[in-house]
C-alpha cells in the first residue's frame, strides 16, 4: 500500500548490559558451533541494578525518548500499539494500558499486538490506517528472555535472544522519515513449524524452557518437509518485499539501508544474499551482533541506530523487512528526510 502523508517522527531503544558470547560459550551456556556460525559477539541482557526492568518498563523508557525527539509532531498520540513475544511481568494483565498511562496519557486508547518477530513493521502499517489528518501513533514494543523458563543461547538455532524495549512514533505532522510503503503477506499453513506436536492445559503445563527448536524438529519428524517449508517462507518474504518496493515506485538498487530480522550471520546473509541480493555493508548487521534478536523490537531498534548514528540521510531509502512465525512478513520502505 502506498502512503501520503505518514512521517515517522520519533524513535527510542532502551537496552541492558550486555552479555559476552565468547563468555558463554566458555561456561557452556552457548553451543560453540552455532557460537561460530552465527558471528554474535554478545547479547542485550538485564540483569541487577539499573538493568533490573520489567519489560513494560523498557517500553516506557522506549517511547519517553521516542515522543521527546518527536517533538510538536507526538504531541497528540491518539493511540498506543504494543508488541510483544514473551511474558510481560503478569499474567491475563493488559501491559500496553500501563505503557500508555506512563507515555501518550490516561485516555489513549491501547492495544496489544502478536505478531511475533513481524510486530514492527506490522505494527506500523496498522497504525498508519488509524492516523488522523493531525495526531500520531505511538508504537511500543519490549521482551525480556529470563531464565529458567527461557534460554536465550538455545531456544532457536541460528539466532540469540536479546532484552530491551523499542518505540516509534508515526504522525500526520512530520518527521525525520516518509513512509512510502507497507506490504504483508502470510501463509498461515506454516504456524505448524513452532508448534510442536501436542497442546498444554497452561502455561505451567509446558516443557520448560521454551525450545523452538525442539518444536521445528518434531515437525519435520512429523513428515514435515523442511525444504518445502523454507521455499514457503522465501515466498511470503519476495512477495512482501516485491510489492512494498513497487509501491514506493522504488529499485532494490535504489535501496541505502535494510534492516532485518536479528538473526546470525549465516541466516542473514542468506536472506541478503540470496533473497534480496544485498550485501551486507548495506544491512544492520554489527549492530545486529551487538544485541542479538529483540525479539518484536528489531526493526524500531535498527532503525533507531541508523538514523541516531548518521549513517542514513535525507534522501536515502530504508527497507523494513519483517517477518515472523506463522508465518507473516511485512515489508516497509521509508525515506528519511531530516535528522532523527
Amino acid at each position: 500500500m502506498r502512503w501520503e502523508q505518514v512521517y515517522i517522527a520519533g524513535t527510542g531503544t532502551w537496552l541492558p548490559g550486555r552479555a559476552d558470547a565468547a563468555l558463554a560459550v566458555a561456561s557452556g551456556a552457548y553451543d560453540a558451533d552455532e557460537h561460530a556460525a552465527n558471528g554474535i559477539v554478545s547479547v542485550a541482557a538485564a540483569g541487577s541494578g539499573d538493568d533490573d526492568l520489567a519489560p513494560p518498563d523498557m517500553a516506557v523508557n522506549a517511547a519517553l525518548a521516542a515522543l521527546d525527539r518527536a517533538g510538536p509532531a507526538g504531541e497528540r498520540a491518539s493511540a498506543l500499539f504494543h508488541s510483544h513475544l514473551w511474558f510481560q511481568g503478569s499474567e491475563m494483565w493488559p501491559a500496553a494500558s500501563y505503557i500508555a498511562e506512563r507515555t501518550a496519557g490516561t485516555g489513549v486508547p491501547a492495544f496489544g499486538l502478536l505478531q511475533q518477530c513481524n510486530a514492527g513493521p506490522a505494527a506500523v502499517e496498522l497504525a498508519a490506517h488509524r492516523l488522523g489528518e493531525d495526531d500520531a501513533v505511538l508504537l511500543t514494543t519490549a521482551d525480556r528472555f529470563a531464565a529458567p523458563a527461557f534460554d536465550r543461547w538455545r531456544c532457536e538455532r541460528g539466532l540469540v535472544y536479546g532484552d530491551g524495549g523499542t518505540a516509534l512514533v508515526l504522525s500526520s505532522r512530520g518527521g525525520f522519515g516518509r513512509l512510502l510503503s507497507t506490504a504483508t503477506r502470510a501463509d498461515n499453513s506454516l504456524e505448524r513449524v513452532v508448534r510442536g506436536t501436542g497442546f498444554t492445559a497452561g502455561p505451567d503445563s509446558g516443557p520448560y524452557p521454551v525450545d523452538l527448536a525442539s518444536r521445528a524438529d518434531e515437525y519435520l519428524g512429523g513428515q514435515g518437509n523442511f525444504r518445502e517449508s523454507t521455499l514457503r517462507t522465501a515466498k511470503v518474504a519476495d512477495d512482501s518485499v516485491r510489492q512494498a518496493l513497487a509501491d514506493a515506485d522504488t529499485r532494490m538498487e535504489d535501496v541505502a539501508r535494510v534492516v532485518l530480522n536479528a538473526t546470525g550471520r549465516s541466516r542473514m546473509r542468506w536472506q541478503l544474499e540470496m533473497q534480496l541480493g544485498l550485501t551486507e555493508k548495506v544491512s544492520n548487521w554489527q549492530f545486529c551482533s551487538r544485541v542479538g534478536h529483540l525479539g518484536a523490537g528489531d526493526h524500531f531498534a535498527g532503525l533507531d541506530d541508523l538514523v541516531r548514528n548518521g549513517e542514513v540521510g535525507p534522501g536515502d531509502r530504508v527497507l523494513l523487512v519483517g517477518g515472523g512465525t506463522g508465518y507473516t512478513c511485512t515489508s516497509a520502505v521509508v525515506e528519511i528526510t531530516g535528522s532523527g
